[in-house]
């Protein structure tokens, strides 16, 4: 009797986004089962933050549809929020409140009771490393310590799938340590997409490598088959250099 396949907890199905003429991203499909870190990979400018933001609810596709544990985003959003914790690069973190007020603010905005929700935040707390910090303001932060208040606010409601967009940019080297370490710990029950243009952060972390370039797929599998024609230096420098040699949906759109 052959194993049951693990169920699909992110999916994006044929994802375009036009502004006008000029496209973000066009046709772009990916499906990422429970348990999997995914890391979402890509230069600058790629169309990461485009395709998170559709896959979160923050942005409606022009065409497609982006699935969050079978809930379609944008027709069942608050369903699909219910399942899903979302650390975007610049995180929704109020400067003149303390860690504790910030998770007690967002806890009410999501309808956690009391009782509940002291727990949970007791957890996330927990979870990132915060008990030194919990009373300070958080302008008066790190950016690292600020990246795990966003990190604990994105898990408050713990949910099953978990979506960074570049969770590591800005940190130092002891800080990213840190965090990977985080992200993997987490990965233990949670479904989690990452997006990074950081290399290391592929093998440090990444069961799976989803790789966007000019608002096209162009690699989808492990980092050994990333790798399989050279370091991952090469192969990101091929991928992104082919699609310079090969039309981008961009320039095909102005072509028509």
């Amino acid at each position: 009797m052959s194993e049951q396949s693990p169920p699909v907890m992110i999916e994006a199905k044929g994802l375009c986004k036009y502004y006008n003429q000029f496209v973000a991203i066009k046709d772009v499909s990916f499906q990422i089962p429970k348990g999997q870190i995914c890391a979402f990979l890509g230069p600058n400018g790629a169309g990461k933050t485009t395709t998170m933001r559709i896959l979160t609810g923050f942005l409606a596709p022009s065409e497609g549809q982006a699935f969050i544990a079978g809930k379609d985003v944008h027709q069942d959003r608050l369903a699909a929020a219910r399942t899903l914790g979302y650390l975007p690069e610049s995180g929704p973190l109020y400067p003149d409140m303390t860690p504790k007020e910030l998770l007690e603010f967002f806890g009410q905005a999501r309808g956690i009771s009391p009782a509940t929700l002291q727990e949970r935040i007791d957890a996330v707390v927990s979870q990132t490393a915060l008990q030194l910090v919990l009373e300070k303001p958080i302008g008066k932060l790190s950016k690292g310590y600020r990246q795990r208040v966003g990190l604990a606010q994105a898990l408050l409601h713990d949910p099953e799938v978990l979506i960074m967009d570049e969770p590591t940019s800005g940190l130092d080297p002891n800080q990213i340590r840190d965090f990977r370490t985080h992200i993997k710990q987490l990965a233990r029950n949670k479904t989690v997409l990452l997006s990074t243009h950081i290399l290391q952060e592929v093998e440090a972390v990444a069961d799976r490598v989803v790789f966007i370039s000019r608002g096209r797929l162009v690699f989808d599998g492990t980092p050994a088959a990333l790798k399989e024609k050279g370091s991952l230096e090469e192969s990101f420098y091929r991928l992104t250099r082919d699609e310079q040699v090969n039309p981008s949906p961009v320039e095909e759109e102005k072509n028509k």
